[in-house]
C-alpha cells in the first residue's frame, strides 16, 4: 500500500511538473523534453526538473516588498547623483543605449580603469585598497579557500575591521562549499559582517540549487572598486601546479562607476540579509582621467537574458575587431549567429580558448560549437601554458569589457554576473597588447582537423554538447 501510494504521488508530481514545464520552459525544444521525461520517468524527471528546470530565480520580488519605499527612495537617490556623471559617446561611436535601457545604468564619465593582468597584480591592488580605505570595504566573491591567499584576504579584512572600518563579506555556497566553519566564524568574531549569497530562503525557493552568485566584487568606500576573472584561491596566483601557471584579467575602477558596482553588491546583499548598509552613495570623479564606463549586472532574477543580449548588442556593433577570451566556450543560438554575421561583414574575429579545461564536459562541449563556425574565417586559438579563465573582449578600437559572465548558457541565464563596460582609447591599446601576448603563447586551431581526431573524442563531444543547456 505505501509503495503504490508513492508511486501514485510521483506520477502526480510529473504530471503537475510537466505542466509547469509546459507553461515556463524557456523554448518549445525545452518543453518538449521536459513534459515527455516528466510523464514518462517521474521517479527520475522531477527531481531533476526542479532543480535543473528553473530558469528563473524566485523570490527577488518579495523580498523587494518588504522594503520597497525606502528601496525605491536610495534608487532614486543614486541616479539623481549619478546624473551629472552620464557620458555620451560621438556619432560614429558605438552606443550605449540598448544596456543602459535593459539595466537602467548609464554611461558615467570622469572614471580612471586600471588593467590588472594575473593574480599578483590584481591581489597587490586589491589589498592596497583595502589598506586604504577610510570608512568601509564591500568584499564579494564566487569562491573562497581557506588557504594562503584565503588566509591573507581573511587577516588583512579582520585587520580593517579591529580598526573601525566596517566591512561586508558575501560569498556563494556552492563556488565556496570548501570553506571551512571556522574560516567564516573568525571574521564574525572580528566584527565582519559576512554571509552567504543564501538562494534557498523562503519555503518556496527550496529548490533554487542551479543557481550560481558568480560575481566578483570589491569596492572601497564607494569610491574604487574592482571587478573580473579571480576567486580568492592559490591557484589564481598559479600556485596549483596542475593548472599553473594561470591566466586572469581584473580590471581596478575609479570614479562614478564604482557606485554602480556597489550598488550590485547592495542587491546581493539585501537578498541574502535582508539589510540596507549606510553606504556613500555620491559619486567622486576620480582625480586623473575620463574613462567613460558602465556596469552591466545580469542575473537569472531579470526578464530578459541580460549578459546574453549584452555579448550579442557588441558583437553586432563590430565593424572592424572582435577578440575575446572565452574559458567556457558554449555560446546560445544567438551569439552563434551574431559570431557568424560578423564574420560574413569581414570582422576579425579572434576567439582564445583554453588549451586545458577544468572541466571535461564544458571543455569538450567547445569543440562543437567551434567546429559549427568554420569555414566563416574566424580564427580560434588554444592557449596553451597553464589554464584560461580570463573573461574579457574588444569591439573595434572602442569597446573593452572585463568581467565575471563566460560565454555560455549559465552565465547567459542561471548566473548572478557582472561586467564592466570600458570605452576608452589607451585602455583598449592596453588589452589590444595583452591579447597579443596572448596569442604569442596559444596555438592556432584549425576547425577542419576535428574531424581526424579519433572517434571517443568526437562523441565525447558530442555528448558534452548535449548537456550545454545546464553547463
Amino acid at each position: 500500500m505505501l509503495i503504490s501510494t508513492f508511486v501514485t504521488l510521483f506520477y502526480i508530481l510529473g504530471w503537475l511538473s510537466a505542466a509547469n514545464a509546459v507553461m515556463t520552459a524557456r523554448t518549445a525544444q525545452g518543453a518538449i523534453a521536459w513534459s515527455i521525461s516528466l510523464v514518462t520517468f517521474p521517479f527520475v524527471a522531477v527531481p531533476a526538473y526542479w532543480v535543473f528546470g528553473r530558469s528563473k530565480f524566485e523570490g527577488f520580488l518579495g523580498a523587494y516588498d518588504e522594503r520597497r519605499s525606502e528601496i525605491d527612495a536610495l534608487v532614486a537617490d543614486i541616479r539623481s547623483n549619478m546624473s551629472e556623471f552620464r557620458a555620451t559617446t560621438a556619432d560614429n561611436k558605438p552606443s550605449f543605449a540598448a544596456m543602459e535601457r535593459l539595466t537602467g545604468a548609464m554611461m558615467t564619465g570622469r572614471n580612471a580603469a586600471e588593467l590588472l593582468i594575473n593574480g599578483d597584480a590584481t591581489f597587490d591592488s586589491i589589498f592596497e585598497g583595502i589598506e586604504r580605505a577610510e570608512s568601509y570595504i564591500l568584499v564579494q566573491f564566487y569562491m573562497f579557500h581557506d588557504d594562503g591567499l584565503g588566509r591573507r584576504m581573511r587577516d588583512a579584512l579582520v585587520a580593517r575591521a579591529s580598526e573601525g572600518i566596517r566591512v561586508l563579506v558575501l560569498y556563494d555556497e556552492v563556488g565556496s562549499s570548501g570553506l571551512p566553519d571556522d574560516y567564516v566564524e573568525s571574521l564574525r568574531q572580528a566584527g565582519v559582517e559576512v554571509s552567504s549569497f543564501n538562494p534557498t530562503q523562503g519555503l518556496g525557493n527550496r529548490f533554487q540549487l542551479n543557481f550560481r552568485n558568480h560575481r566578483k566584487i570589491v569596492v572601497v568606500d564607494g569610491r574604487v572598486g574592482w571587478v573580473g576573472g579571480h576567486n580568492v584561491g592559490d591557484e589564481y596566483l598559479g600556485l596549483d601546479p596542475e593548472f599553473s601557471p594561470w591566466r586572469d584579467t581584473h580590471v581596478r575602477l575609479e570614479g562614478p562607476v564604482a557606485v554602480q558596482l556597489q550598488a550590485v553588491f547592495l542587491s546581493d546583499w539585501y537578498w541574502a540579509t535582508r539589510q540596507i548598509p549606510v553606504l556613500d552613495w555620491q559619486p567622486k570623479a576620480a582625480p586623473a582621467g575620463d574613462t567613460k564606463a558602465m556596469i552591466v549586472a545580469s542575473a537569472p532574477t531579470q526578464q530578459l537574458e541580460t549578459a546574453g543580449l549584452m555579448f550579442v548588442d557588441a558583437l553586432s556593433a563590430a565593424r572592424e575587431r572582435i577578440w575575446l577570451s572565452a574559458p567556457y566556450f558554449v555560446p546560445d543560438e544567438a551569439v552563434m549567429k551574431a559570431l557568424e554575421l560578423a564574420a560574413l561583414r569581414g570582422v576579425d574575429v579572434r576567439i582564445l580558448m583554453p588549451g586545458k579545461g577544468d572541466s571535461a564536459v564544458v571543455f569538450l562541449a567547445g569543440y562543437h560549437y567551434v567546429q559549427q563556425l568554420r569555414g566563416l574565417g574566424i580564427t580560434f586559438y588554444e592557449y596553451r601554458p597553464g589554464f584560461l579563465h580570463e573573461k574579457v573582449g574588444l569591439v573595434d578600437n572602442d569597446v573593452a569589457w572585463v568581467g565575471t559572465a563566460n560565454f555560455d548558457n549559465r552565465s547567459f541565464r542561471l548566473n548572478f554576473e557582472v561586467t564592466a563596460l570600458i570605452h576608452d582609447d589607451d585602455f583598449v591599446r592596453e588589452m589590444e597588447a595583452m591579447f597579443e601576448a596572448d596569442f604569442q603563447h596559444a596555438t592556432t586551431l584549425d576547425p577542419e582537423s576535428l574531424d581526424e581526431r579519433g572517434f571517443f573524442w568526437r562523441l565525447g563531444v558530442s555528448l558534452s554538447r548535449l548537456a550545454a543547456p545546464v553547463l
